[in-house]
């Protein structure tokens, strides 16, 4: 009896650490080759149909924050042959404001793996639009997409706006009722004289 449960204490045992030697891969992938962000999902990913392409982005890490290295993955695929566009894209960035927003460009990439890869750091936080630009058939493509970096105020420049105007129609109530109780005062003590 004791000589079965030896083998069966033994077979478990070898199960077990033969387990563990398998355990360097997730999901397929070796986990040697697994990057800080690998594993983490993008902030955002849009699948979007602009002209005969279909096109995917999506940025990396989840929570871009100023300082940091960041990419942007784009995947683009004609939409009659589902072959990849073989060409150069350009990306750029500029800041998410209403004036004097600068453009600057990021880099060139061509494709690699089917898949261009975009790296960027960020000095500051805040809201920008990053551009993605390509000529396929002659013909031109740009696709513009916003990326927050860190937190940034919950209020912008219409939020303002808006409490700015709420708060003017707050203080013209409040200045109309005193007039009205005011006037209402006046007539009363006019009509005991």
């Amino acid at each position: 009896m004791s000589s079965k449960l030896n083998k069966f204490l033994l077979a478990l045992i070898s199960l077990i650490y033969m387990n563990n030697l398998l355990a360097h891969h997730v999901l397929g992938r070796p986990s040697y080759s697994l990057g800080e962000d690998s594993t983490t999902p993008p902030s955002m990913q849009v699948e979007t149909q602009i002209g005969q392409y279909f096109v995917t982005y999506m940025v990396f890490p989840a929570f871009p924050k100023a300082g940091q290295n960041g990419r942007v993955n784009l995947y683009a695929t004609h939409m009659s042959s589902g072959k990849a566009f073989n060409g150069e894209v350009t990306f750029k960035v500029k800041d998410d404001k209403w004036f004097g927003a600068k453009t600057e460009i990021l880099g060139k990439q061509k494709i690699d793996d089917g898949v261009y890869r975009q790296g960027f750091v960020f000095r500051q936080d805040g809201d920008y639009i990053i551009s993605a630009f390509f000529i396929a058939d002659g013909e031109p493509y740009n696709i513009d997409f916003p990326l927050r970096v860190g937190q940034t105020s919950a209020i912008g420049p219409i939020g303002l706006t808006v409490l700015a105007v709420f708060a003017l129609l707050i203080i013209v109530n409040i200045i109309q009722r005193k007039r009205l109780l005011r006037g209402k005062i006046q007539a009363a003590a006019q009509e005991k004289s």
